[in-house]
């Protein structure tokens, strides 16, 4: 992103190798890119609340933050649309010298909170995000919001493999144990003599 565009970019050069010094700034700006990638995450223009301290220090810029702003996505269970409230805090050293072995460092008298800012607000975001704790879920067959149809019998769930087992046990059962097949009298009877 543009450095000139770029919400997340603050200028410190009243800090600058100035150590002991320190200043607060309140950034509030719409999210330029979305901020995740799984089912819960910052929609790109969602507000974003930025409360920042800038510390000089002999080595760099110390920038503590709190993030604030709200992620949006779907229940992994129901599918239903959730929304959740973002906040959380980093704490970054910013390096004067690239030579420093620091992930971050002030350029042109700026600091860019970007990628710090999404780090965060990423890893705080869940992995598998729920309308509520006892979400039941759908239903695996209809395909239905458990929650709606309320409580019922659980269908038992049989291995397609043993469908034709099934149709023998249930016709057995409708004919009876003795009327499976001639019992031996009566093959006595029908049957060739062996004498």
């Amino acid at each position: 992103m543009p450095a000139s565009s770029n919400p997340y970019r603050v200028n410190v050069r009243d800090l600058v190798h100035r150590p002991g010094e320190m200043r607060e700034k309140h950034l509030t700006f719409g999210v330029p890119e979305q901020l995740g990638a799984a089912a819960l995450v910052v929609a790109e223009g969602t507000e974003l609340d930025l409360d920042l301290r800038l510390e000089g220090l002999h080595e760099g810029i110390l920038v503590s933050g709190d993030v604030r702003t709200t992620a949006s996505g779907e229940c992994v269970r129901c599918l239903d649309p959730v929304t959740q409230a973002v906040e959380v805090e980093f704490q970054e050293l910013f390096a004067y010298s690239r030579d420093e072995a620091l992930d971050y460092t002030v350029h042109d008298d700026h600091v860019d909170c970007e990628p710090v800012v999404r780090d965060a607000v990423v890893l705080s975001l869940p992995f598998q995000p729920v309308c509520r704790e006892d979400c039941p879920g759908l239903d695996p067959e209809t395909g239905e919001r458990l929650a709606d149809v309320g409580p019922r019998e659980p269908q038992e769930i049989i291995d397609p493999r043993w469908a034709a087992l099934e149709g023998l046990a249930r016709e057995a059962a409708e004919t009876g144990p003795n009327k499976t097949g001639p019992n031996k009298t009566e093959l006595n009877k029908t049957g060739p003599n062996k004498n």
